[in-house]
């Protein structure tokens, strides 16, 4: 999320052996991506899928904080603001960017250590190896800003077992690495002591051999214990029957979720689950973050996105002024609204076409 500004230090690009190296450079941002940024890990990613030298990808965040913690929001807030298109622009690069991940044609390995929220995810958890650590807090925050999971994240949650990525989703919540191992966002429990050692086995082994010498068992997952309350309370494509289902649940934990889905921005709230169900029946990741940024362009010239951001970044009163206030006061055509067509009304900003784009791409291969 947002648009920001960049300097090549953000993103450091290192070759070593068959290993090409992403590092996130901005650790007092945990990383938080940029414009730039986007642009420069996309650029590399193409010059290394034709480089027949590199044989494997890592990308790490700089810092004992985490992989990344996202977008600039600040950034996306004084543009949404302003009512320019920089945002727009951003997320067209940054959801190309997460359909090639997901498509790379070499070992992507994506270190999810520490904190990994929303954008950290798109460019994390599309990869074909996905490491977690005891360390590891990964989630999709957007609705306590006013806005809608994106970066592929409704393609992933919508897959997830039952109703765990709904419920991940409503509530903005935080999992361990078990827990994302569980939901189906990564793959590999490895302990933060082994990174350094891993990095360093990639530049001469194969990435599944490097990964499989030093991965462990993951622990538990508590999530995927409470799945029963989850899948029965999240049943619903109704958001307000969905709080009164974990509202009147004996469980604390479901009682809980509810609270905190009544924290956040109804719209988002509805629309949110309202693009997990689609996603649900939408057949790729591209025709996803089609149908993600429609919404998210639609969220940057409403209410919510600002005031959710100026409440809990800008002035920090966490005390947000919703519009409409409650969820029973979002009506079904609002919710539609947001997944209507970009028709001109909204210039310069066209459709994404992400999936037409890499249908036409398919067509060509042999």
């Amino acid at each position: 999320m947002g648009p920001g500004t960049s300097t090549d230090e953000d993103v450091l690009v290192e070759r070593r052996g068959r290993l090409g190296h992403i590092v996130l450079n901005r650790p007092r941002a945990i990383n938080a991506l940029t414009h730039g940024m986007v642009q420069t890990i996309a650029a590399t990613l193409d010059g290394w899928e034709r480089d027949d030298s590199v044989s494997t990808v890592l990308i790490t965040g700089a810092g004992e904080r985490g992989l990344c913690a996202g977008g600039d929001i600040v950034a996306i807030y004084t543009d949404a603001k302003a009512g320019g298109d920089e945002s727009a622009k951003f997320w067209a690069d940054e959801y190309a960017l997460n359909a090639h991940i997901a498509r790379y044609t070499k070992p992507y390995v994506a270190v999810m250590d520490g904190v990994v929220l929303g954008g950290g995810v798109g460019i994390s958890a599309h990869g074909s190896v996905r490491i977690v650590t005891e360390r590891s807090r990964v989630g999709m925050p957007e609705t306590g800003i006013g806005f809608v999971p994106d970066v592929g994240g409704t393609f992933l949650l919508s897959r997830a077992p039952g109703e765990l990525g709904t419920h991940l989703g409503l509530t903005a919540g935080t999992v361990t690495g078990a827990d994302a191992i569980a939901l189906g966002l990564a793959d590999h429990f490895v302990p933060s002591e082994a990174l350094a050692g891993l990095a360093i086995a990639l530049e001469t082994r194969d990435a599944a051999e490097a990964v499989a010498a030093v991965a462990t068992a993951p622990p538990v997952s508590a999530l995927l214990e409470q799945r029963e309350w989850i899948d029965a309370c999240y049943a619903s494509d109704d958001a307000t029957e969905i709080v009164e289902r974990l509202s009147a649940s004996p469980v604390e934990a479901a009682r809980a979720a509810a609270s905190a889905i009544l924290a956040k921005s109804p719209t988002a709230v509805s629309v949110t689950l309202e693009s997990l169900r689609r996603a649900r029946a939408l057949g790729t990741l591209e025709e996803v973050l089609d149908q993600e940024f429609r919404v998210s362009v639609r969220f940057a010239r409403g209410t919510e996105l600002v005031e959710g951001v100026r409440a809990q970044v800008i002035d920090k009163d966490r005390t947000p002024h919703w519009s409409p206030p409650a969820l029973v006061d979002v009506t079904r055509g609002d919710i539609e609204a947001y997944f209507a067509g970009l028709d001109g009304s909204e210039p310069p900003i066209q459709e994404l076409g992400l999936s037409s784009t890499t249908a036409a791409a398919d067509r060509r291969t042999p």
